[in-house]
C-alpha cells in the first residue's frame, strides 16, 4: 500500500510543477499586449472568413454564402455593447445543439445557431478570451474580465491544493507507520482500519489537486492534444446505414451546421471544399477521425472540433458517403465561354 501512495505522491507533485512553466510571470501590461496579439492571430484564422477583418456584415469572404441569420455587425457598439464579456465568451464556447425537429431543447435566451461554430473543443480557454478581447476592440470597447488575474488565481489553487494534499499524505504516512509499528510489537497483521481516516483525507485531498490542476490546464492548454482517435465500426446493414445517414443529413444542417463552410450544389458556404462529391472522394473512416479531431490530422486548419462523439460521427460520414453528385460539364463550361 505504501508504494501505491508514493507513486501518486510523485505523480502529482510532478504534474504540478510542470504546469508552473504554463503560468509565467510579468507585467500587466506586456500580458495584456500577448494577449491582444494573440487574440486577433486566433480571430484572423478562425473568424475573419464569416465575420469580416474588422467585424461588418458583408466584409467576410464568406458571408454573402451563409443562410440567415448571417454573422452579426461586430462593429455594433450599440447592440454589442448589451452583452457582457461572459456572453461573448459563452457563444464562442459552447455545446452545439441540435436545432431541427425532434432535436434537442433549447432555451429562449440560449445562442443556438448551428453555422456559428463552437470553438470549446479547440481552443483553450485562454485563448477563446483572446478572441473574446479583440472583438471587444472591434466595436471600440475593452475586455473588463480580467484574463491574468484568472490564470493567476487557478495557479494558487493548484499550489494550495498541492500543499494540502503534502500534508494529508504526511498524516497518513506517520499514522500508517504507527499502526505498522503498534502491529509489530504485538506480532499481529497490520489494521489498516487504524488508519482508514487519513488515508480518506488524503484521498479527498488528491482529488481536490486533481480537480484544481484540471481546471489550470483547460485554462492554458488547448483540448484534444495528443487524443488519438480510434478506427470506427461502420460495418453494418445497407438499411442501418441508410437509416444513420439520414440522421447525419439533419445533423449536418441543423446541430453542426457544416453548411455554413462546405457546399453542396448550389447552397452552402466557401471556407472549406465543396463536398457534393464526397462519396467519391472522401473515405468514411477518414471522415470519422477528422471529425472528432480535425487538429490531430492538421494543426493548422481552419475547421474547429464541434464536439460530435462516436454516434454523431458515424452519421455524418454514412451522410457524407451518400454524396455522388456527377463530374461538372466542362464542355457546357467551354461553350458558353
Amino acid at each position: 500500500m505504501r508504494a501505491w501512495r508514493r507513486i501518486r505522491v510523485i505523480g502529482a507533485v510532478a504534474g504540478v510543477v510542470g504546469l508552473s512553466g504554463l503560468v509565467g510571470a510579468g507585467g500587466c501590461s506586456m500580458f495584456q499586449s500577448e494577449q491582444a496579439a494573440k487574440g486577433k492571430k486566433l480571430y484572423s484564422h478562425y473568424c475573419m472568413h464569416c465575420h469580416g477583418e474588422n467585424g461588418k456584415q458583408n466584409e467576410g469572404f464568406n458571408w454573402s454564402s451563409m443562410t440567415d441569420p448571417k454573422p452579426k455587425d461586430l462593429s455594433n457598439k450599440e447592440e454589442m455593447g448589451t452583452f457582457k464579456d461572459e456572453e461573448i465568451f459563452n457563444t464562442i464556447s459552447r455545446d452545439m445543439k441540435d436545432t431541427g425537429p425532434g432535436g434537442d431543447k433549447i432555451g429562449d435566451d440560449e445562442f443556438a445557431v448551428p453555422t456559428m461554430p463552437t470553438f470549446k473543443h479547440t481552443l483553450s480557454e485562454e485563448e477563446i478570451w483572446g478572441i473574446v478581447g479583440y472583438v471587444r476592440s472591434l466595436h471600440g470597447r475593452k475586455l473588463e474580465f480580467n484574463v491574468e488575474g484568472r490564470k493567476n488565481e487557478l495557479q494558487a489553487a493548484v499550489q494550495a491544493a498541492e500543499q494540502k494534499f503534502k500534508e494529508a499524505d504526511r498524516v497518513a504516512q506517520e499514522a500508517e507507520k504507527k499502526a505498522s509499528d503498534e502491529a509489530d510489537k504485538k506480532g499481529v497483521e497490520v489494521d489498516d482500519n487504524a488508519y482508514l481516516k487519513e488515508m480518506q483525507l488524503m484521498g479527498q485531498a488528491k482529488k481536490e489537486l486533481d480537480q484544481a490542476t484540471l481546471a489550470l490546464v483547460n485554462f492554458t492548454t488547448r483540448p484534444g492534444k495528443g487524443v488519438n482517435i480510434t478506427r470506427p465500426a461502420l460495418t453494418m446493414k445497407p438499411e442501418a446505414a441508410t437509416k444513420l445517414a439520414e440522421v447525419g443529413k439533419q445533423l449536418y444542417m441543423t446541430k453542426y451546421g457544416c453548411n455554413g463552410c462546405h457546399k453542396i450544389g448550389d447552397e452552402g458556404g466557401k471556407v472549406g471544399p465543396a463536398l457534393d462529391r464526397a462519396g467519391f472522394r472522401l473515405n468514411p473512416t477518414w471522415v470519422y477521425r477528422w471529425l472528432r479531431n480535425p487538429q490531430a490530422m492538421k494543426s493548422d486548419t481552419r475547421m474547429p472540433s464541434l464536439g460530435l462523439n462516436d454516434a454523431d460521427a458515424k452519421a455524418v460520414a454514412l451522410y457524407l458517403k451518400t454524396l455522388r453528385a456527377p463530374k461538372p460539364d466542362k464542355s457546357l463550361g467551354k461553350a458558353s465561354d
